[in-house]
């Protein structure tokens, strides 16, 4: 049986690479894989944008400040203390330096996006392999309204992408390039190569609902966890890619390793009924005595009995409480939560314990910002141990926009005290050394007071809302508010209205859930005895409503909570933020209805 040639563009990462031997290493790869797979017959044709960088040269306050922006991005950049600048190695300064200098640099994006698409016609590729900053110039070329002239639509209709080693999902990356949200693209299959080892500011993607994308996981830990040739020839690798593409030039009409068809997709959707799934976390053993609290396991089992009476399944609903919620246990159970979701799902993130809000580090290793985070049963005020939105937006930011998310957190981040015989509030207070970096030293006062912290996206709505931008960023504009995706919300109100005009679906960004709080940002959520039996106050006034009504909206459910509180005496507000659309909806479960 004949074999059609494999034409493979290779488009190189990082650094100048005139003298490295980039394309020879990466045929060679390739002709190994060959090798070994029979019906591969690959045409190697390399592509370099080094002339386009020739002149760029980047100091070393540059270099700090473009780590800072990528390692503030989120859980995939925790840098930990002070000290990751002055240790990080070279590969890690450089190559921060050059992804920042080309995602903020739009002429540089405008000349590697015209070679890439030249190239694209003059090499017809089957293939397309872009390693580490190669991914961003492929990315942002065929998501441009350039790559829809026709002859290059036509040809990437009929190519395979593939990224390895890339920062497409790194938050800054993706904030600035496409809104807060990676968006499918028009190509025949795409295959995103991911090593969780991989430290040059790599991020996995995942685009559920996308029929043309699949993310492989190539766990390759060696001196060199950046290297494309050792992504090119992993054993993940060649299963997922290189015999899929054997196949088919062998003659094969499918091969489903490669991805499936579209009518399978279809197919697959069509018959998975919209699920109803629920983590319901609850902590009230912490290590540490002062810090304990007494209703946040019978609020988890009160809120599994209600959304069992609202028609969620025993099966569809999980728990997890004290010293198993630790960061990590909360993390995994929430990639349980929020796999394959798709549309018409109703999924619910329930978190009964203590919330911080913490001054953290900013892009030039300075306090400029605070962090409200959730306090797993293994906090130490570190950001390995604490679950911020950073982590939770890798998470929940790409979810399909007609799928129903919620966060119901029965926590505050204001921190507080407990009083012997008062009640006890759901959140703690920085240790003093921690609280150090929110305050400074008035000279004429001779006092403590607050530190003025760097607003986040000034222009984020427009003046007369600034209540839009409070409820996203805080009362001063410094704060990562959880379920927010703030890191990715980097465009003005402006900006978004003129994308808006150009493009409705890249302009929706990152996905953002219904998120209902048991208080505001400077409130605290307390506890609440039953008779001999505690609770948390909110989540006690919840469960009494959604056990009574019949039907409900979802604003309307949160207002009738503010008025129960406010019956006992509790001074609270709970708060509500999500799609307009659903904030104003009837509630889909309740227990009445």
């Amino acid at each position: 049986m004949a074999v059609k040639p494999v034409r493979i563009m290779g488009v190189h990462g990082l650094g100048d690479q005139r003298q490295s031997g980039w394309a020879a290493k990466w045929e060679a790869a390739i002709a190994g894989i060959a090798a070994q797979v029979e019906g591969l017959d690959p045409v190697f044709e390399p592509v370099t944008y080094d002339p386009i960088f020739e002149n760029t040269r980047l100091s070393i306050p540059e270099m700090i400040k473009a780590v800072g922006k990528l390692a503030i991005s989120g859980v995939l950049g925790q840098r930990g203390e002070r000290g990751f600048f002055s240790n990080a190695s070279n590969k890690v300064r450089w190559s921060a330096g050059y992804v920042v200098a080309w995602v903020e640099d739009k002429e540089f994006q405008a000349q590697t996006r015209k070679l890439v698409l030249d190239k694209v016609r003059e090499l017809r590729p089957d293939v397309i392999l872009a390693h580490s900053l190669g991914s961003l110039v492929t990315y942002n070329a065929f998501s441009h309204e350039d790559a829809q002239e026709a002859e290059v639509a036509a040809i990437l209709k009929k190519a395979r992408y593939v990224t390895l080693g890339s920062q497409i999902n790194n938050p800054f990356v993706v904030r600035n390039l496409t809104n807060g949200r990676v968006m499918p693209l028009a190509v025949r299959f795409w295959t995103h190569l991911y090593n969780r080892h991989d430290d040059v500011f790599t991020a996995p993607i995942t685009l559920q609902g996308a029929d043309n994308f699949r993310q492989v996981e190539t766990p390759f830990d060696t001196n060199d966890d950046h290297s494309a040739e050792s992504y090119l020839t992993e054993p993940p690798t060649v299963d997922n890619l290189w015999l899929p593409i054997a196949a088919e030039a062998s003659g094969a009409r499918a091969f489903t390793a490669i991805g499936p068809t579209k009518a399978m997709a279809k197919a697959m959707a069509k018959a998975r009924a919209p699920r109803r799934k629920a983590l319901l976390i609850g902590i009230n053993d912490y290590p540490e005595e002062s810090q304990r609290l007494e209703g946040c396991v019978n609020d988890v089992f009160t809120m599994s009995a209600v959304l069992q009476q609202c028609g969620f399944d025993p099966e569809d609903i999980r728990v997890c409480l004290n010293e198993r919620a630790d960061t990590k246990g909360i993390l995994s159970r929430l990639e349980w939560l929020l796999e394959d979701a798709t549309a018409g799902d109703d999924l619910i993130f329930y978190y009964s314990g203590h919330g911080a809000r913490i001054p953290e580090y900013g892009e030039t290793d300075q306090p400029d910002r605070f962090v409200e985070a959730l306090v797993p049963w293994d906090f130490d005020w570190t950001p390995e141990r604490w679950i911020s939105d950073g982590q939770l937006s890798f998470l929940y930011s790409q979810l399909p926009n007609d799928c129903r998310f919620m966060m119901i957190l029965d926590c505050c981040h204001s921190g507080g005290l407990a009083r012997d015989g008062g009640p006890r509030p759901r959140g703690i207070t920085p240790p003093d050394d921690i609280r150090h970096r929110e305050l400074k030293w008035d000279v004429a006062t001779e006092m403590w007071v607050q530190r003025d912290f760097t607003r986040i996206n000034e222009d984020f709505a427009p003046k007369d809302q600034a209540e839009t931008t409070e409820k996203f960023f805080g009362k001063q504009g410094a704060t990562y508010r959880l379920g927010r995706s703030g890191m990715l919300r980097g465009l003005s109100s402006r900006e978004y209205q003129m994308l808006k005009k150009q493009d409705p679906e890249m302009a929706r960004g990152a996905y953002l859930p219904v998120i209902i709080e048991a208080c505001r940002e400077d409130e605290f959520s307390y506890e609440y005895r039953h008779g001999a039996t505690s609770y948390g106050a909110f989540t006690f006034c919840l469960a009494h409503i959604l056990r009574r009504e019949k039907t409900i909206t979802f604003d309307a459910l949160v207002a009738q909570v503010a008025e129960r509180l406010k019956e006992l005496k509790f001074a609270q507000n709970p708060d509500i933020l999500g799609p307009g659309a659903i904030v104003h909806s009837k509630v889909p479960f309740v227990a009445g209805g």
